[in-house]
C-alpha cells in the first residue's frame, strides 16, 4: 500500500518502505533536509504486505521521477536482495537501508545505519579516537554499526550477546577492522569499557539485557539505540548505577542515518547547527 501524502509531483520522488510505516519519522526529516537545503524533492510512505516488497520496490523505481527510497523493518533484508549493486558496507552489514537510482537505472544498495550511530555519538560526545566499546546484543544493528565504529577510531569492541555463537560470527566477520572479542551475557571479560552501547530491543519492551550493572561502573557513556518520549529502561538503569554517566536514546541516530541517506542521493547536507534544531524538534514531538 502507498501512502503519498508528502509526495508531490513533477519533482524527485523518494519513500521509505516499512511494515508498518505510519509512525515513520523520515518523511518529517527528509522534508526538513530538502527545505533548509532548498532541494526539489518530495519523500512518502510506502507499506508493502510483508512479502512484497520485490514487487512493491520495482512498481516504485519504474516511475521516472523516483530517485531513491529508505527500507526499515522487516525490509532490509529484502532491500540487500533487491539491490543491483552493494557498497562495501551493505555487503559487510548483510543489509540495505538506503537505495540509490543510478544515472544508467541500476539500483545501488547502501546501509547507512553505522553512519548514523557515529554521527549521533560524535556530536554528542565528541571524537572517539581511542575509546573502548561494550556492544550489547549481535544482531543486525550490532552488524551494521561495528566497522563505521573502528573507522571513527574505536579502539576494542567486545560483543556480548545472550547466544555467544551469534557473537562469535561478528568477530569472525569484523576483526580485520579492528580489535574485537565477544562473550556470552553471563561472560564478561574483567575489564572497563568506555561506552556501552545497546544494540538491542529490550527497552522496547521496558526490559533489561541480562548482564550485570557493573558495566557502567567505569563508563562514560550509555547509549541505547532504541528511543522514545521519555528515558529508556537501559539508560535510567544506567544512571540509577552511575549518576554522572552521559546517556542517550537512539533519536540522534535516526536523524544521523537519515543525514547519510540524503547526502547520497542530493550531494548536500544541512549544517550541524540546522540538524541540531530538527533534533530538538522531534524531541518536542515525542514529548507531547
Amino acid at each position: 500500500m502507498s501512502i503519498n501524502e508528502h509526495v508531490t509531483e513533477g519533482c524527485d520522488q523518494y519513500a521509505v518502505f516499512g511494515n508498518p510505516i505510519q509512525h515513520s519519522k523520515s518523511p518529517f526529516i527528509h522534508t526538513y533536509f530538502a527545505k533548509v537545503t532548498q532541494q526539489s524533492m518530495s519523500y512518502g510512505l510506502e507499506e508493502p504486505e510483508v512479502d512484497s516488497f520485490e514487487e512493491a520496490a520495482s512498481a516504485f523505481f519504474a516511475n521516472e521521477s523516483v530517485k531513491g527510497a529508505n527500507v526499515t523493518l522487516p525490509f532490509k533484508r529484502d532491500a540487500f536482495e533487491f539491490a543491483d549493486r552493494l557498497t562495501e558496507r551493505a555487503q559487510l552489514a548483510n543489509a540495505v537501508n538506503t537505495l540509490i537510482k543510478q544515472p544508467n537505472g541500476e539500483i545501488l544498495g547502501d546501509t547507512t545505519d553505522g553512519k548514523g550511530l557515529v554521527y549521533d555519538l560524535t556530536l554528542q560526545f565528541g571524537d572517539l579516537s581511542g575509546q573502548s566499546l561494550l556492544l550489547i546484543g549481535a544482531g543486525g544493528a550490532a552488524r551494521g554499526v561495528i566497522e563505521p565504529l573502528f573507522s571513527a577510531g574505536i579502539s576494542r569492541i567486545h560483543v556480548t550477546n545472550r547466544t555467544i555463537e551469534k557473537a562469535n560470527f561478528l568477530v569472525e566477520q569484523f576483526s580485520q577492522f579492528g580489535e574485537l572479542s565477544a562473550s556470552a551475557l553471563d561472560h564478561l571479560p574483567n575489564q572497563g569499557f568506555d561506552i556501552v552501547v545497546n544494540s538491542t530491543s529490550s527497552s522496547m519492551t521496558k526490559e533489561l539485557p541480562a548482564i550485570t550493572e557493573t558495566i557502567f561502573d567505569n563508563a562514560s557513556i550509555a547509549y541505547d539505540m532504541f528511543y522514545s518520549n521519555e528515558i529508556t529502561t537501559f539508560n535510567e538503569w544506567a544512571k540509577n548505577r552511575n549518576s554522572s554517566i552521559k546517556t542517550s536514546d537512539g533519536l540522534g541516530m535516526l536523524v544521523g542515518q537519515a543525514l547519510e541517506s540524503f547526502r547520497l542521493w542530493r550531494g548536500v547536507t544541512p549544517t550541524e547547527s540546522e540538524v541540531l534544531a530538527l533534533i530538538n524538534e522531534l524531541k518536542a514531538q515525542l514529548s507531547n
